[in-house]
């Protein structure tokens, strides 16, 4: 079998973006997607600069995480190992863009021209089922298919060939079948250095860079060799390089987490004081519609949401689907328990929201393409976080139901532990993110929310539940306050990680190639923070 490959000679690309214009013409894409695109990094200062040109796109990952995300089955490995996508069945939920960590999905909503009104050749050639779905580089896959029908070799003949490395003008593009030891691929990786792209994430793209011959002579550095050395170390200037905020998860993807976590909180909560005698139909159909609400925004964020039942197809990999899942069995088992008042359904119930809410963490944690969501602390910290929430927002409901009052003080205890394990959480997963590297600009701004989230999550609530102890009278103000306070610290948290601290991974170099009469440089990761 074969496993089709690209190489990308870092010594040879010239940055002419023939391959870009190529791939645009080939595959009709709109002005605003470039499925092959050519980085320019520029390191150092005059006149000691590095300058390489780096060709991105889709990976092709022999472990893609954008696969093993999509909820609904629409991108698919061949056995050929081409990653592909069925414009029929995607939802444009944007799971597999914020799993993808080379920035190689694309979502268009609308149709977009070169020059406004669209010219003949591109009302022709305009795709409307790519609107609303994820697109991206299919290795020219018609191509491939042509020409092994036609007896010909991909990476050989033109017409098998990718429209890239047809276009390139430099012949730094190369294409072939890596399984194959005598190919064209094969040979270049025997005979010279390489790296493949943030291989730490663990995906194992099927596309490599070349920086050098393997076993050639050591280069006898020039004069200006290390004051060259010490500059291409500096600082980058760049565009497009360093990470950028992910686009596609907005508001309405953060409401679903917000909403999610405190009606599942809050339905855990109802559920052990309903085991005590309190009655759970007020509490447990605020919780149900906390829920529902938040996943009703999701209608008004996925590109085709009238394929939304299409979310349940990958139950087996997707936390996506199986949070569909967990919800379907939620919401009616939930309904029962709290009208009929049955205990054990109760139980059931709030075991699954428990589930759905787990579900919830781990779409974070699958999340490779954002470094601020992919550490396994976040997986504890959500869940903490909600518990929490749906503490404060059952201290809130007692405040103005007399027949919950007796159990706002233990819950209030409750309360005083899920905030501290909470903010233990928090610092475990911001300490965690600092140690193993993130974003500076993720680092940037947690660093402001940081203190805030001290204050306001922890100090404040434990300030106001105090008191409610030794007064009485002010008890359910005092709890509904601190309970207010959670729920409020824990949404904006939750915001915050959504829609400003998402920054994705960015792009990166191993190492710089040799330029000239210049020398390989040290590794380039702009707008990285690590130790």
């Amino acid at each position: 079998m074969s496993r089709w490959t690209m190489l990308a000679d870092l010594e040879r690309c010239v940055g002419c973006q023939t391959c870009t214009a190529a791939c645009r013409h080939a595959n009709a894409t709109s002005p605003a997607v470039q499925w092959r695109k050519v980085l320019d990094v520029e390191a150092g200062s005059f006149p000691n600069v590095n300058r390489t040109f780096v060709p991105v796109g889709c990976q092709h990952c022999a472990d893609p995480p954008c696969m093993h995300v999509c909820p609904s089955t629409a991108t698919r490995q061949r056995p050929d190992g081409i990653v592909t996508i069925d414009y029929e069945i995607c939802i444009g939920c944007a799971y597999c863009d914020v799993a993808c960590p080379y920035q190689a999905r694309f979502l268009v909503h609308d149709p977009s021209f070169a020059y406004g009104p669209a010219m003949l050749s591109e009302t022709v050639r305009f795709d409307d089922a790519r609107m609303g779905v994820a697109q991206k580089c299919t290795y020219c896959s018609d191509r491939i298919d042509f020409g092994l029908e036609n007896e010909l070799v991909p990476g050989i003949d033109p017409r098998a060939t990718p429209a890239c490395v047809n276009a390139c003008i430099a012949d730094a593009l190369i294409f072939g079948d890596i399984d194959d030891p005598y190919s064209n691929v094969s040979k270049l990786l025997r005979e010279q250095r390489h790296f493949r792209m943030h291989a730490e994430v663990g995906t194992e793209p099927n596309f490599y860079y070349l920086t050098g011959q393997a076993n050639g002579a050591v280069d006898v550095l020039p004069a200006s060799a290390p004051a060259l050395l010490q500059a291409q170390s500096g600082r980058v200037r760049t565009r497009g390089v360093e990470p950028w905020h992910q686009e596609h998860w907005n508001w309405k993807a953060a409401g679903n987490f917000l909403c999610g976590g405190a009606g599942t909180g809050l339905f855990a909560v109802v559920a052990i004081t309903a085991l005590n005698g309190a009655p759970p139909l007020i509490g447990g159909l605020l919780a149900l519609g906390t829920v529902a609400l938040g996943l009703s925004l999701l209608a008004f964020k996925i590109g085709r949401p009238f394929r939304f039942v299409q979310v349940l197809r990958q139950p087996r990999r997707s936390w996506m689907s199986r949070e569909a899942w967990v919800a379907g069995a939620f919401f009616p088992v939930a309904l029962v328990a709290v009208w009929f008042e049955n205990q054990t359904l109760l139980i059931i119930a709030a075991l699954l929201g428990i589930g759905f809410l787990i579900c919830q963490a781990m779409m974070f944690y699958a999340s490779k393409g954002i470094p601020a969501w992919r550490v396994k602390t976040i997986v504890p910290l959500l869940v903490a976080t909600g518990f929490a929430e749906g503490a404060g927002l059952f201290l809130i409901v007692a405040a103005f139901m007399p027949d919950l009052q007796p159990f706002a003080e233990p819950i209030a205890v409750a309360l005083v532990i899920l905030v501290s394990a909470r903010h233990l959480a928090w610092r475990v997963y911001f300490d965690e993110l600092g140690r193993d590297g993130a974003p500076t600009k993720t680092l940037e701004i947690y660093g402001v929310f940081a203190p805030w989230f001290l204050v306001t999550g922890l100090v404040v609530p434990l300030w106001l539940v105090a008191p409610g102890f030794v007064l009485p009278s002010f008890a359910p103000a005092l709890f509904a306050l601190a309970g207010l306070m959670t729920l409020v610290t824990g949404w904006i948290f939750k915001l915050i990680l959504v829609t400003r601290a998402g920054y994705n991974q960015g792009f990166a170099l191993d190492h710089t190639p040799v330029r000239g009469f210049g020398a390989a440089g040290p590794s380039v990761k702009p707008g990285w923070h690590s130790h």
